[in-house]
């Protein structure tokens, strides 16, 4: 018997799915704060800023209920993608989400109306409920300064509702009808979803890849016009309203969002590229290796050795809790938990959505992780990445609403942290040398996927909204760009590649984060940084760890790197340090292959 339940449990949060009455009732009552937030806006006040603080309560209610309201619907639509009901509590969500929004521009623009010494007085004197938040109370105030009238960037945001984000669910629904042909071990011919036939490209039969990918392109080809149209218009939508908010760079937003200045994004690049020399070393060998003469798309993140084993869930999961205690019992505990109590939907099924998740319940504490688990070294690194996510969430659910919106590349510092605890303890216990090759490579992995596949992403990404200025990208002209950054930023080292990858990237149509990539790389290499630093600071820095995690929702990443790391993030010192610890694996990783 299992000992993990392999499917995840939502009725705690709202008994019935899609037809729960008491999740109606949940968006009803979301509903009727949020008009009377609208009313409390509107209302003229003797005192303003005794008025703020009550609505700054009411606010952070809402936002916490709308989170979780959030989760719920995107775990139902994951978990089966023909849930029509799901995708119509999605629009009422969303509609929800975009009246908030609307009421929050006004109550930012509130902000920005206090003078300055008044406002720093206020705060001064504040509660500590309000100090508590005074940091994302300040940052909403500055951003206020740089938006559009309140009632403009309301209608905005009503108008997204059925324009920008419609878009990105109708990508949802291109993707729920993909349907892929595939043999069967038994030479039986099946139809796969997205999900289920994405595991099969790292296959470790090179003809199973080779099929696949070759039905993966031919599928995502046909859809291509579609994909390309709705592309199209996310990227229109954003180019419009910067535009009118007057902002040049379309890295402002995301930029924003994820805390950081674009010095510390140029600098994290400027080190990568300076890394790169070594992971070409690395492709050429495992080039080698496989015997071919360069690697496809399909071959760089073929498993090696024994790698290439099915690992079943419950294993998967145990040997994750094990690696996880060696860094902290807290994790651990936290680990054992969260799988037996069914916070994790893993099942191998036809319906399900593609890609990994994980959500937060922040009304209720929990944490909910979406995968497709099939028993690949990828699926555990997944499995222990989601649960670093849900380990984040965990430690911050005490904080004010406000205090616990992360910004993206902070939430992957801690999922790749997660990573690094498993694939390096797993490493360093292997004995056997075979063993030792796969794991040694399938971390080096993650650093071809974060230095190389993501920064081809960040290339297609800013250069497609250089040209969708100028107008409509054509699906053609979309893989000449894919190509293109794929090449560059895999420096030479691939054979074929993978055009059609900006179809089939959910990132690329997600509407609530501009700039789905970066932030990953940043992760990886902050939680590197801060890896080395556990590593050398012993079991004690399990407390520390904790301590940083708690502030991401209210510091920059400068900020937060200063306080708890004493390093600056601007400079590429610390970034060509963190790149330095891959070098070191994959010197081993020559070493152990050198015939």
């Amino acid at each position: 018997m299992a000992e993990y339940p392999l499917t995840w449990d939502l009725d705690i949060f709202y008994n019935g799915g899609s037809g729960s009455a008491s999740f109606a009732a949940e968006l009803k009552g979301i509903e009727d704060d949020i008009a009377q937030l609208d009313q409390r806006l509107e209302a003229s006040s003797t005192d303003p800023l005794e008025q703020l603080a009550a609505t700054t309560e009411l606010v952070q209610s809402i936002l916490l209920r709308l989170r979780q309201s959030d989760s719920f619907v995107a775990c139902l639509m994951a978990q089966d993608m023909k849930d029509k009901a799901a995708s119509g509590l999605n629009d009422r969500v969303k509609t929800a989400m975009a009246k908030f929004l609307g009421a929050l521009t006004r109550y930012d623009n509130g902000l920005r109306q206090i003078d300055d010494t008044e406002w720093r007085s206020w705060l001064h004197n504040a509660s500590s409920e309000i100090k508590q938040v005074a940091f994302n109370l300040n940052e909403r105030r500055e951003q206020a300064r740089e938006k559009l009238a309140p009632e403009l960037e309301a209608l905005a945001g009503d108008l997204a509702v059925d324009g920008y984000h419609g878009w990105g669910d109708l990508y949802n629904l291109i993707v729920s009808g993909a349907k892929f042909n595939a043999t069967g071990a038994d030479g039986e011919q099946k139809t796969l979803s997205a999900g289920q036939m994405f595991n099969r490209l790292s296959d470790g039969d090179r003809s199973v890849r080779q099929a696949a990918f070759a039905e993966w392109e031919r599928v995502w080809g046909e859809l291509a016009d579609l994909c390309a149209d709705t592309l199209n218009r996310i990227a229109g939508f954003r180019l419009k309203l910067y535009d009118k908010r007057g902002w040049q760079s379309v890295l402002k937003e995301p930029l924003q969002i994820n805390r950081m200045s674009e010095a510390t994004l140029d600098a994290m690049w400027s080190a990568i590229e300076a890394g790169k020399p070594e992971l070409v070393r690395y492709l050429e060998r495992k080039a080698k290796l496989l015997g071919v003469e360069k690697l496809d798309w399909h071959d760089v993140s073929a498993p090696l050795g024994s790698s290439a084993k099915t690992i079943s869930y419950d294993e998967g999961a145990q040997f994750i809790k094990e690696q996880f205690h060696k860094f902290s019992p807290d994790l651990a505990e936290f680990t054992e938990m969260a799988l037996k109590q069914g916070w994790v939907e893993a099942e191998d099924r036809a319906g399900k959505r593609p890609g990994g998740f994980c959500t937060a319940f922040p009304k209720d504490g929990q944490t909910r992780i979406f995968m497709t688990y099939a028993g690949t070294p990828d699926n555990v690194s997944t499995l222990a990445h989601e649960l670093g996510h849900a380990y984040h969430q965990h430690v911050m659910n005490d904080l004010p609403a406000f205090s616990q919106e992360y910004a993206m590349n902070v939430a992957e510092t801690a999922s790749t942290f997660a990573e690094l605890i498993v694939s390096d303890s797993a490493m360093k216990a292997a004995t056997d040398k075979e063993e030792k090759i796969g794991l040694l490579e399938n971390k080096i992995q993650n650093s071809v996927a974060f230095y190389m596949n993501i920064h081809a992403r960040f290339l297609f990404e800013t250069r497609f909204f250089e040209k969708r200025r100028q107008g409509m990208v054509t699906a053609a002209e979309l893989s000449e760009l894919m190509e293109a950054a794929q090449r560059e930023a895999f420096s030479g080292t691939l054979g074929e590649v993978h055009p059609h990858f900006w179809a089939s990237k959910l990132h690329f149509y997600l509407t609530d984060v501009p700039f789905y990539n970066f932030p990953y790389t940043f992760g990886y290499l902050f939680s590197a940084g801060i890896y080395a630093r556990a590593q050398q600071e012993g079991p004690a820095f399990a407390e520390r760890y904790v301590q940083l995690l708690r502030d991401t929702g209210s510091m920059t990443v400068e900020e937060l790197a200063q306080k708890h790391l004493g390093v600056k993030l601007d400079e590429e010192g610390f970034w060509r340090d963190a790149v330095a610890l891959t070098n070191e694996d994959i010197k081993l990783f020559l070493e152990l292959t050198n015939e």
